[in-house]
């Protein structure tokens, strides 16, 4: 006999059937960031391929970042009455036509412009499709499928990025940009059968990103997702040029080491996920400790592969939770517009990565990649002694 305490069967289903699209979303961003940071495992090979230093290879990454960041607010405010089905899935064809680009680029400037296009997908899908969870399933899953979502990050280092670079050592990086449109293609097919309709709500515009832009906390937010995003993609953009040239590993162990990293990102999101709503300060302060620990010594201890190794394991803790805690930071500070404050993390977060990569490129070009490396240790430990100075302007349960 059915009491009134056992669920529905409606509600069963209605969960049941929602799962698949929350999963279609997870797949849309881990496509994306593999998408967006293959060319790190990638780096040497295209720029052998068109005859580049290095440096200028990592514009690969200064691009999509760049355009993400104007993509952001612009994108969301401009579909802001278009259902968030129809614009996820149009992002995901041009993400599918972005790889097609790059696969067949018979010069460097012709790679870039797709890259042109990644930038633009990225800062459109995350601001539409990272707060979408609460919309796909009730409310008693949401914070379940929210992860679900954010795992994607760290996926896309430990699966997406290491299988993107064997495919590139195997058979070409030309073959890996295929593969990932093949990906970006049936991603699509998944979110055109799964994703129900999805009519704008609260639709953000850009008056309204503006007043929470002049929010002292959000201004703090801005201020720390900076300078950490600068260290670590001023840094690992060029680990591959660092573990050839200084640790001397082969493609093969380059390849195991990212995976290696990525897993340890993978823990370093579920450690600092459980820990960073109630301590948002302090786990903040030891991720960012923690960066400036691994790639200041790298250039000491990084000259054996297990030392190298054991340094990006401390480096992929830390930076596996960094997303979430610049993520919460900037919805402590915009409790009233959650969309604007995935906005603002977005565009902060992608335009970091273009400088990023393009000032490491700029050491690199005139220094060594130890150097980088160094720099980018001393843009974290900023991070450490900002959140020290400023306790006042933190969200008001940071400790």
């Amino acid at each position: 006999m059915r009491t009134s305490l056992a669920p529905r069967p409606t509600d069963v289903d209605a969960e049941r059937r929602a799962w698949p699209a929350v999963v279609a979303v997870m797949m849309g961003i881990f496509t994306i960031v593999t998408t967006e940071i293959l060319p790190i495992g990638l780096l040497t090979a295209i720029g052998s391929g068109f005859a580049l230093s290095d440096g200028t290879a990592g514009l690969m990454m200064t691009m999509p970042g760049l355009l993400a960041a104007v993509a952001a607010p612009l994108v969301t405010a401009a579909t802001a009455r278009v259902d968030r089905r129809v614009v996820l899935c149009a992002l995901m064809l041009v993400l599918t036509a972005a790889n097609l680009i790059a696969a067949i680029a018979a010069d460097y400037w012709t790679l870039l412009a797709s890259r042109v296009l990644v930038g633009i997908v990225i800062g459109g899908f995350w601001s539409v499709g990272a707060g979408l969870a609460g919309r796909l399933v009730p409310a008693a899953s949401a914070g379940r499928a929210t992860a679900v979502i954010f795992s994607a990050v760290p996926l896309g280092s430990v699966l997406g990025v290491p299988v993107g670079t064997l495919i590139g050592d195997v058979a070409g990086w030309r073959t890996a940009f295929t593969a990932l449109a093949v990906l970006s293609a049936a991603v699509l097919a998944a979110l055109v059968l799964t994703l129900p309709p999805l009519p704008a709500q609260r639709p953000t515009r850009l008056a309204v990103l503006g007043r929470a832009l002049r929010r002292r906390g959000t201004l703090l937010a801005l201020a720390l997702t900076f300078l950490i995003v600068l260290a670590h993609f001023g840094a690992y953009t060029y680990i591959t040029p660092f573990l050839e040239r200084v640790t001397g590993a082969d493609a093969g162990a380059v390849t195991a080491v990212l995976v290696v990293y990525g897993a340890a990102g993978i823990a370093g999101s579920l450690v600092c996920g459980a820990t960073v709503n109630q301590y948002p300060r302090a786990t903040f302060a030891a991720a960012a400790a923690m960066i400036a620990a691994g790639t200041l010594l790298l250039p000491h201890l990084g000259h054996t592969l297990p030392g190298a190794v054991a340094l990006l394991v401390v480096w992929g803790i830390a930076y596996g939770g960094i997303p979430v805690c610049s993520q919460v930071w900037f919805a402590k500070a915009a409790p009233l517009t959650p969309e604007a404050a995935t906005v603002l993390f977005t565009a902060s977060f992608q335009a970091t990565i273009s400088i990023g990569a393009l000032v490491g490129g700029a050491v690199l070009d005139r220094s060594t990649v130890s150097t980088v490396m160094t720099l980018g240790g001393a843009a974290a430990l900023a991070v450490v002694v900002l959140l020290g100075v400023t306790k006042a302007l933190g969200p008001k349960t940071s400790r």
